[in-house]
């Protein structure tokens, strides 16, 4: 269980740091929230890969995929995140 958290958590920073680096922009977000990027984009790419490749399919739609769909799942995020952001900044 230790190792799975630690793998997560790895996996996350690396994931969320790279989807930070092909995203265009300035993110305001810390270490911490690009560990959670990462470790969401890891469920998204999880669930991305489930649903085209039927891979998997014994342990279910919810499962972390593995780096290249981690940055994939990462990426849609931030960028999800960033436009978000940006609707709800009022313009003077």
């Amino acid at each position: 269980m230790l190792g799975l958290i630690v793998t997560l958590i790895v996996v996350g920073l690396i994931a969320g740091a790279i989807a930070r680096l092909l995203v265009p922009g300035k993110q305001d977000i810390g270490i911490l929230m690009t560990i959670v990027l990462g470790i969401v984009g890891s469920f998204i790419g999880g669930f991305l890969g489930y649903l085209i490749f039927h891979k998997d399919s014994s342990d279910g739609f919810f499962q972390p995929a593995g780096l290249i769909g981690s940055i994939i799942g990462a990426v849609i995020a931030l960028l999800i995140y960033t436009r978000m952001g940006k609707s709800h900044t009022v313009r003077h």
